[in-house]
């Protein structure tokens, strides 16, 4: 079976690639889904977080964008929530891509939005890299999240830039889909992005 990472910036369009595929039958495992599971109410990691960080706990459950506040203003606090919760994610991964195998697929894809600067990309067989102009990618992520320029600005510096990306994969033979356009475009470009995976299965 063969293994692809799919990553791309923060509001490039990693999401609607996935969902593209998988209503191919492609089967897609969404990190961010598993990194929610693993620090979920009574999972181990959640006691870690809250012994680390109280104040992003409210009524027992974490509160996301506490935390996101507080680890994108702290490269520290960054390494530690990685190393809480990191090797857990990676476990259900290999779970679910032994699942995939042992079901005979072809081909798995795994997403997660900061594969790259995590070094997990060079887990998989191949790379496919989502990507927009950078004047793009800030107005989607200001509408999306009604974000000041000065919120957008620290979210886009926590995270590598596109160009570094697309050079990572570009590197490894992998493929990077330009999405700065509607999803008819970004559908079809996936179409070809697609057939140049699997011609090199």
């Amino acid at each position: 079976m063969r293994t692809v990472g799919l990553t791309g910036g923060i509001a490039c369009g990693k999401s609607t690639v996935a969902d593209l595929l998988r209503a191919r039958g492609v089967p897609v495992l969404d990190l961010d889904k598993v990194a929610r599971d693993v620090v979920a109410p009574g999972e181990p990691a959640l006691a870690e977080i809250a012994a680390r960080w109280p104040s992003v706990i409210v009524d027992g459950t974490l509160d996301r964008r506490a935390l996101g506040a507080v680890i994108v203003a702290d490269p520290a606090a960054k390494r530690a929530l990685e190393a809480i919760t990191h090797p857990r994610i990676w476990e259900r991964t290999e779970r679910w891509l032994a699942e995939q195998a042992r079901a005979g697929a072809p081909v798995a894809v795994v997403e997660a939005a900061l594969m790259v600067e995590t070094g997990s990309h060079t887990r998989y067989d191949t790379l496919l890299v989502v990507s927009c102009s950078p004047e793009v990618q800030r107005a989607r992520l200001a509408a999306r999240e009604g974000y000041d320029d000065a919120t957008v600005a620290r979210w886009l510096a926590a995270q590598m830039p596109l160009a570094a990306k697309e050079a990572v994969a570009q590197e490894l033979g992998g493929v990077v889909i330009h999405n700065d356009t509607s999803t008819d475009v970004l559908a079809e470009r996936l179409t070809e992005a697609w057939a140049r995976i699997l011609s090199n299965a």
